[in-house]
This record gives structure tokens, sequence and C-alpha cells, in this order.
């Protein structure tokens, strides 16, 4: 697999000037190579790989996007980018600030960081 559009896509995310300390990813070619590892490390973040064979890391991500495609995209056929990235940015306004999360005790994510920051 090459990793071209992974090297670009990581290049212009740290041209916006926003720069994460660690960057996690599971273990393909893309992020093994040593292009991508020097991209990264070149940038002062920290590389950080997943256990090969660790489906387990990324079930929560992988729960969240089923959500989001099966409560929202996949309902509203989306015409535009423009339009997509609005009913996206209207949908995690919902998941986080009026839905209640079950494992959350039935509180909203942003009820629970409020609690545990104070």
């Amino acid at each position: 697999m090459e990793n071209t559009l992974c090297l670009d896509t990581l290049t212009r995310a740290l041209a916006t000037g926003w720069c994460p300390q660690i960057r996690n990813s599971d273990q393909g070619s893309q992020y093994t190579s040593a292009a991508w590892i020097k991209r990264v490390q070149g940038a002062g973040v920290l590389v950080s790989m997943d256990g090969k064979g660790r489906w387990i890391d990324n079930v929560r991500i992988e729960r969240l996007w089923r959500s989001v495609k099966y409560e929202d995209i996949y309902l509203k056929a989306y015409a535009t980018p423009r339009e997509l990235g609005k009913g996206l940015a209207d949908w995690f306004e919902r998941y986080n600030a009026t839905r209640p999360h079950s494992t959350l005790a039935y509180r909203t994510p942003t009820q629970f960081h409020a609690e545990e920051a104070a």
C-alpha cells in the first residue's frame, strides 16, 4: 500500500499550526514506513502504535462512527462536502451536549466532563 495520500494529509494537517503531542495509529504499512515515522517525529510528535492484531484498541471509535453513519449520514445522503460538514457538526453537538449516554449514568459528555473538572 502506498503512503503518499497519508503523507500529504499529514503535511496539510501539520501546516494548520496545530500539532498533537502523540500520533497513534495501527501498524498498517503506511504508518510504519520510514517516511511516515520521519515526518511525524520531524514535527516533534511522539509515535504510538497499537499492538499487532489489537482490534479492541479501535472498538470505541468504530462504534462512534457506526452511530454517525446509521443515525445521520445514511439517512440524510448529503449532496455536498459542505452539507456533510454542517451535518456532522450538528450531530456531534447533539451527541455531546444533549444526548444522554448510559455509560455516563445518563449524563451527556458535556455534563460528565464539567463534573469531572469541578
